[in-house]
């Protein structure tokens, strides 16, 4: 049987924390993708970006679930699961 999200229930409507990544637009760094956190609204970049910020605000704030920030990408990844799962943007 394939593995289910548990967190699924704690995703709230946010509101992006920035129109880039937070940490990157303050350092004057760059990314290659965007991820926003589906429990706070945190803007981060990606693992193939050079700082993985939306992974280190994962591990700092333990906020399970981040979507893609990219236009017309609708997943998500459940860190907590390590799983994609596929839902209605918030």
């Amino acid at each position: 049987m394939p593995k289910a999200c548990a967190h699924t229930a704690s995703i709230v409507p946010v509101t992006p924390s920035a129109r880039g990544c937070e940490e990157c637009l303050k350092t004057g760094d760059w990314w290659v993708h965007l991820r926003l956190c589906r429990t706070c609204g945190h803007v981060g970049c990606c693992d193939s970006s050079p700082n993985r910020h939306a992974t280190a605000h994962f591990h700092e704030t333990g906020h399970p679930l981040i979507r893609s920030a990219e236009p017309g990408e609708d997943w998500s990844w459940c860190y907590a699961d390590e799983l994609m799962l596929v839902l209605r943007p918030a």
